[in-house]
């Protein structure tokens, strides 16, 4: 059995696809600095000791997706495959050893990027991405229920597999986040975009600071935007982990979402004089 060594750098907000349980979506860079996406991953469900964090570096038995033809898209061997975590890059000196396997290929053309993307020999699908200015943060209302025929089907499937062995402490599916949060910025040839954010930890700022505020839906909203917009774009050296979704990757005008961030402290220039 051939091991994959991979850091992960990130995981998306929990989804509800038709076919699967409640999955995430984990990609990260192999030593080489080449991206992976790993996929379909039930992390919740996972034991205790298998649940990575972002920056552990991890062994996982891969294999290729081959209902996924975007090339970095694996999918473990078995659904009980596991996560050995060897592990974990600190932040301490600015975030170096991070940057050592994060920064090497960092794109900053969005044209360009998306031109790699629909060309099917090239395909790429998650990217480094270096934005020149980020100048707004966007947060929008959303339907704040999970389809009901998803659930349906998830609670049939659950049923029929006996997953919830325990009916005294069932599996809940997390809840639906009933905020957009996106990134309007610009690139390096200007060109003004809009990406919506699906990385795990805003969802779980969100939630977190609405227990902290007693249910205030707009100051957890407040708390999002001065993490992700006051600090994170204003005063840190801010990159966009994005990624194309499959079912739009050939389609859309701009195929790519924002699947995390990457945001060390700025090292201030010194003068010699």
């Amino acid at each position: 059995m051939a091991l994959t060594k991979v850091l992960i750098a990130v995981k998306t907000y929990p989804t509800l696809p038709s076919k699967y349980d409640e999955l995430v979506c984990t990609a990260g860079f192999k030593e080489d600095g080449s991206w992976v996406r790993i996929y379909p991953v039930p992390f919740r469900k996972l034991d205790y000791e298998k649940r990575y964090s972002k920056y552990d570096w991890v062994e996982i038995d891969l294999e290729k997706y081959n209902s996924d033809f975007r090339p970095e898209s694996f999918k473990p061997r078995s659904l009980e495959s596991d996560f050995k975590i060897i592990s974990n890059l600190p932040s301490d000196d600015h975030w170096r050893q991070r940057k050592e396997v994060v920064l090497k290929n960092v794109k900053t053309n969005l044209t360009q990027l998306i031109k790699e993307a629909q060309a099917k020999e090239i395909g790429t699908s998650l990217a480094v991405f270096k934005p020149k200015e980020v100048f707004d943060f966007i947060i929008e209302p959303v339907e704040r229920d999970w389809d009901k025929k998803k659930l349906d089907q998830l609670k049939a499937n659950a049923n029929q597999l006996k997953l919830f062995q325990n009916s005294e402490n069932p599996f809940e599916v997390v809840q639906k986040l009933p905020y957009k949060f996106s990134y309007s910025f610009r690139d390096e040839e200007g060109r003004e975009s809009t990406l919506m954010i699906e990385d795990w930890e805003i969802g779980a700022l969100y939630w977190n600071s609405l227990h902290r505020h007693d249910g205030d839906e707009m100051r957890a909203c407040a708390d999002v935007k001065a993490r992700y917009f006051d600090d994170f774009a204003k005063t840190k050296d801010l990159y966009l982990f994005l990624g194309t979704t499959r079912e739009f990757h050939f389609i859309a005008h701009n195929p790519f979402i924002i699947i995390g961030t990457f945001h060390p402290k700025k090292i201030e220039q010194t003068s010699l004089f």
